[in-house]
């Protein structure tokens, strides 16, 4: 009698077991994150839109919520007051993590900076980077990285600090146009998808990407802040996660990828398709930071006066996150 017992209490518990596995269980809630973008439509950070459109976020399990800083500083500035978790612009901003920015790069998600080249006129008779020793080249602003990329040029070739003379000609496109229309400059230093574009008009061509001779600087990098980092890691190794998976298929989807780019960007598809294939290469596939970049930013922050001097960049990111 006291075995039959025990099955009769056996049999509803076994029961009520398979009916609680046959009821679908809610799915895990997704882990929010409040990601800044320091420009939207740059070709290093493209992927972050693409990746959440296709939903590779969140089958990472990440609910994103983008949003638009309008450059490095304000990225900070967003990061200091807390309203973003993750940020994603260029290895400049690590100067400003030297100066206190309450967190870390991540991954490095770019090295070369492909989308940055060097325009001339479109009927000039500069052939070559060779060809603008001693020309002289319009930047967006005295100081800033645009400045920085001709002086470079300079440096790399040997010419001296008086190889080229820049001369500040604001952010605009219009403004490039505008010089060249009047041969008021021999050069300008732009986005290549500016001079794609151009030439399309015949009022200016593309000399060559600044990749030519500028080699890795950490042109892409993903920043997490140290609430963050202490708080969440996981989220942290998702998102990087997310991230390789979307340019994983940013290489082996062309076309999806111009469509969608020239739909983001406003620009012609031909011109986004001709800029893919100049700066595809340029994203890194496993999210380290190489000796090339860092050592280029280093320098870079003292010579656009971001830092009285070099610091230690080992302090300033970490590859803790990345897939082993």
């Amino acid at each position: 009698m006291a075995e039959n017992h025990r099955r009769l209490w056996i049999l509803p518990v076994a029961v009520a077991a398979l009916v609680a596995a046959a009821i679908p269980r809610p799915a895990a809630a997704a882990t929010a994150l409040s990601v800044g973008e320091a420009n939207a439509i740059a070709d290093n950070i493209m992927p972050l839109a693409l990746g959440d459109d296709l939903g590779i976020f969140k089958k990472h399990g990440l609910d994103l919520k983008l949003v638009e800083l309008g450059g490095g500083s304000k990225l900070a500035q967003a990061m200091a007051a807390g309203s973003i978790d993750i940020g994603l612009g260029s290895g400049t901003e690590m100067a400003l993590m030297a100066k206190g920015a309450p967190s870390r790069a991540v991954c490095e998600t770019s090295g070369p900076v492909s989308f940055f080249g060097i325009g001339v006129p479109w009927d000039s008779p500069i052939k070559s980077l060779e060809d603008l020793k001693g020309k002289t080249i319009g930047v967006s602003s005295l100081g800033s990285l645009t400045n920085w990329l001709a002086d470079e040029l300079a440096r790399s070739e040997g010419w001296g600090e008086k190889g080229v003379t820049v001369v500040p000609l604001g952010g605009s496109a219009a403004a490039i146009v505008a010089a060249f229309r009047t041969h008021q400059l021999d050069a300008a230093m732009g986005t290549t998808t500016e001079f794609l574009a151009f030439e399309r008009e015949k009022t200016g061509r593309l000399l060559a990407s600044v990749s030519r001779y500028e080699g890795n600087a950490a042109s892409g990098i993903i920043e997490a802040s140290n609430r963050l980092i202490a708080s969440d890691p996981a989220a942290i190794r998702a998102f990087i996660a997310a991230w390789l998976e979307t340019v994983a298929f940013i290489r082996a989807h062309k076309a999806e990828t111009v469509t969608f780019e020239a739909a983001l960007s406003h620009f012609d598809e031909q011109v986004m398709a001709d800029e893919y294939d100049l700066t595809i290469g340029m994203f890194t596939e496993d999210c380290r930071f190489d000796a090339q970049s860092l050592a280029t930013l280093a320098r870079s922050f003292v010579d656009l006066k971001l830092l009285d001097r070099a610091p230690d960049m080992s302090k300033l990111y970490t590859e803790e996150f990345l897939p082993k």
